[in-house]
């Protein structure tokens, strides 16, 4: 993949964009005024970065608070300044509050090892202790036996059967998808909203995976088509994009019976810079009940950068090579199971 420059020369650090507000989002510049396209809805478009601290369920450490303190903040900027001093590999996603709070900052990957933090974008923290805000105490409500059993056998599988061929890897590995709406927070993870009247586009950075959302009075896809990004449609709910998404398939990655899961997305700008954004999932092959996640995101001066998965891609090659290798190390050794 390219290396995305205007990352690079990045160390996490936190912005002190926070409202402790009693569950509300952190007050607004009186002056602003939320500006809107030719047809009246609100303009959505540029390029929105979702590079929030919060993690998707809430840690331990905050029981059943569903805000930071003051103290709390003070805590994760001074942790999170060590850290990124520190030479350590890189904090993706949630790993960020989770090193502040446990201290424990090592690799995610301990035997090669991944990037180290330069690579990462500015880091903002919101008020939330999780992205998770229904079921309330911020966790994902309990797994389906069905999901726990598909994740024993995948991890069997990949256990016994690492590499037999590219299919044993994983969609991202083989540049084939990384799931769309893609929710992972630091790298790449910023989004282009494109607006027409009878469309909306979405451009994830990650992969380049574009969305493009009818907002006519348009039917989903018949049931017998099924698609790995799902089929949206969207609609205005007052100043609020509401985007339904369904006929996921099978082989999204997305867990058993992804076909019977609906998401539910809501887009609001709510500041010059800011775009709340929640989405509620349906997905009774994973989980026993629904749940809801809330994101902010900041608004970005710069474009989106390239994502390019394919190109120099030796990965695979040498994951699909080296396990020939070990195979054939093992039967000249005797010791082939």
């Amino acid at each position: 993949m390219n290396i995305n420059m205007k990352k690079c020369s990045i160390i996490i650090s936190l912005a002190t964009t926070i409202g402790l507000l009693s569950g509300k989002l952190a007050a607004q510049d009186s002056t602003w005024e939320l500006s809107r396209t030719l047809d009246g809805h609100p303009d959505l478009q540029g390029v929105w970065a979702n590079n929030s601290i919060t993690p998707v369920e809430r840690p331990d450490e905050f029981a059943d608070r569903e805000f930071l303190t003051a103290q709390d903040i003070e805590f994760l900027q001074r942790r999170v300044g060590e850290i990124a001093t520190e030479d350590g590999d890189a904090l993706f996603g949630d790993w960020v509050l989770s090193a502040a709070v446990s201290g424990e900052t090592e690799s995610y990957d301990p035997t090669t090892g991944n990037y180290d933090q330069v690579w990462l974008a500015n880091r903002s923290v919101h008020n939330r202790t999780s992205q998770i805000t229904d079921p309330p105490n911020g966790k994902y409500p309990p797994r389906t036996e069905q999901s726990i059993a598909a994740i024993n056998t995948a991890v069997e599988r990949r256990r016994d059967h690492p590499a037999d061929s590219w299919l044993d890897r994983s969609l991202g590995e083989r540049c084939l998808s990384f799931g769309a709406p893609y929710l992972g927070s630091g790298y790449n993870s910023y989004w282009q909203i494109v607006q027409a009247q009878e469309y909306v586009v979405i451009v994830q950075e990650m992969a380049h995976d574009a969305r493009i959302i009818p907002l006519t009075d348009k039917p989903h896809l018949s049931d017998d088509i099924k698609l790995w990004h799902g089929d949206s449609r969207g609609y205005w709910d007052g100043d609020t994009l509401v985007i339904e998404t369904s006929n996921y398939s099978d082989k999204s990655g997305y867990g058993p019976n992804a076909s019977d899961k609906i998401n539910v997305e809501r887009l609001t700008r709510v500041s010059a810079n800011e775009l709340q954004y929640e989405i509620t999932s349906h997905d009774p092959g994973m989980f026993t009940a629904a749940y809801t996640r809330q994101i902010i995101f900041d608004y970005s001066p710069d474009l989106i950068f390239e994502y390019a998965c394919h190109e120099g891609n030796y990965g695979m090659t040498n994951i699909l090579s080296g396990h020939r290798a070990q195979e054939r190390m093992a039967r000249e050794t005797g010791n082939v199971n």
